[in-house]
């Protein structure tokens, strides 16, 4: 394991969050706020608890969930595209850095820079609502896991793209929409019986659920199966990237 190699890439791309602090950091937290804010204070004192949570602080792991999944899409999958923009992907894919390496370095920087951002959301939500965390390590299991799952996806999404709006096409189109359908601002057990069904077809109900378990002890689906349905998708991305790198998809052309 080449691990000058890895710890040269992380920190250029830790370096860049420094370079875009703004854009990586002070713009996810205002508009996460702004949510606390509208639906929080404004929505939330119009409506009971819900699963004896406020609404505010029950919208909170949510939130946390939405930033945490499309940062760690967006900063893995632009860390990636652009050296393919410019080039300079080559030289990498020449150098003595194995694939291995590469992911390692990529995605760990990513997923860093997300689960940063989703604790200074969650530091930050202190100032708005009464938060309580029952299983603070089983909070940062959930956060770690999805950073790095999310990293990974959006690393496959980095490689996909041949242009800079196909990277904002899945999360745009797919992650934002799923996660607002996926538990977000209320509990499936909220819906008709039909569309409990239907909800639990969108693996981001699962993912919302866990991390929120982790907070108040209420899930709308049992957190072990949370677990697993994040190590499915781990493992599903791990083999696109395995067979990605194999066959040199988008990489060696």
């Amino acid at each position: 394991m080449n691990i000058h190699a890895i710890a040269a890439i992380y920190k250029f791309e830790m370096a860049r969050t420094w370079r875009t602090l703004f854009q990586s950091v002070v713009s996810p937290v205002i508009s996460t706020s702004l949510y606390f804010v509208v639906f929080g204070s404004a929505i939330g004192s119009r409506i009971d608890e819900i699963q004896g949570v406020s609404y505010g602080a029950f919208i909170v792991p949510g939130l946390i969930m939405l930033s945490l999944m499309t940062q760690s899409i967006s900063n893995a999958s632009f860390a990636i595209y652009f050296p393919k923009f410019i080039g300079t992907v080559y030289e990498l894919l020449s150098a003595p850095v194995s694939y291995v390496e590469i992911v390692i370095s990529y995605v760990g920087a990513a997923a860093t820079k997300s689960a940063a951002l989703g604790l200074i959301i969650l530091g930050t939500s202190f100032f708005f609502v009464d938060i309580s965390i029952a299983h603070p390590f089983m909070m940062l299991v959930f956060l770690a896991l999805t950073a790095i799952t999310f990293s990974l996806f959006g690393f496959i999404i980095g490689i996909w793209a041949d242009n800079f709006e196909k990277l904002q096409i899945v999360p745009l189109l797919i992650v934002t929409p799923l996660t607002f359908l996926g538990g977000t601002f209320y509990s499936i057990d909220m819906l008709p019986a039909i569309w409990q069904k239907i909800t639990l077809l969108n693996p981001v109900v699962y993912l919302v659920s866990g991390f929120r378990w982790s907070f108040y002890d209420v899930a709308d689906v049992n957190v072990f199966v949370s677990l697993g349905m994040i190590g499915v998708f781990l493992a599903a991305c791990l083999l696109v990237v395995a067979w990605i790198f194999k066959t040199g998809y988008r990489l060696k052309s």
